[in-house]
């Protein structure tokens, strides 16, 4: 599996624990690291899905989004890119409706949602939109991969949204989150894949029930000495 970090503290002392991991500094140095050069930026305002394979785009919340998706992939392919050896993606996630997290019940869960660089996984987790009472919360596992117990919407940018399509109109019900992974890289080319796998038997529509949309990627090449 290739590197990487899940940015939930300064781009400092990230690239500080990446560049230790890739052997580039020694401990208790600092890194030299050069360039941070955005070679990809798109928040789908403009209708753009060049370099997108199975791109759409939907207007929720008077935004223009990705998708929305269930059990499908996504990816973004860039070519000619600086000379690197980190890429750095973010990207921000919506979460729609009736998430049910963690739970592996074979009806509702475990929900998925993963990222790829060049086919390999670098960030496998799950996210729950449920609400969270004394006697009765489904966990999610963001901030960290699968298997983690957090609360829903952990880590989320923003919560107070309502559902897409089976929680319409309803608040609370699209959780947005912005993620960063920092990942080994030297390639003039990258292919960075986004997906889900889904599970909900119970509903006659399950894209309905619990889907996905992304609001922007970006897209940076670093250099670590």
């Amino acid at each position: 599996m290739l590197p990487k970090i899940n940015l939930s503290f300064p781009l400092f002392f990230t690239l500080l624990i990446i560049s230790l991991g890739l052997g580039s500094c020694q401990q208790d140095t600092v890194c030299d690291c050069e360039g941070n050069d955005l070679v990809y930026s798109n928040d789908f305002s403009n209708q753009d899905l060049s370099n997108i394979e199975n791109g759409r785009l939907l207007v929720f919340q008077n935004d223009t989004l990705l998708g929305n998706y269930f059990n499908e992939e996504v990816t973004l392919n860039l070519s000619s890119l600086p000379t690197h050896n980190i890429v750095k993606v973010t990207v921000e996630l919506w979460i729609h409706d009736s998430w049910d997290g963690n739970p592996d019940n074979g009806i509702g869960g475990p929900d998925y949602w993963y990222m790829n660089v060049e086919g390999e996984e670098v960030m496998r987790t799950t996210f729950s939109n449920s609400p969270c009472e004394s006697t009765f919360c489904i966990r999610q596992s963001y901030p960290a991969n699968y298997f983690r117990q957090n609360f829903p919407k952990t880590g989320a940018i923003r919560t107070n949204l309502p559902g897409l399509c089976h929680l319409a109109g309803i608040p609370n019900n699209t959780t947005v989150y912005s993620i960063t992974q920092l990942v080994k890289h030297s390639s003039q080319n990258v292919k960075i894949t986004l997906g889900d796998q889904l599970l909900q038997t119970n509903s006659p529509n399950p894209k309905c029930d619990e889907s996905w949309s992304v609001g922007k990627i970006e897209v940076s090449t670093l250099f670590v000495m």
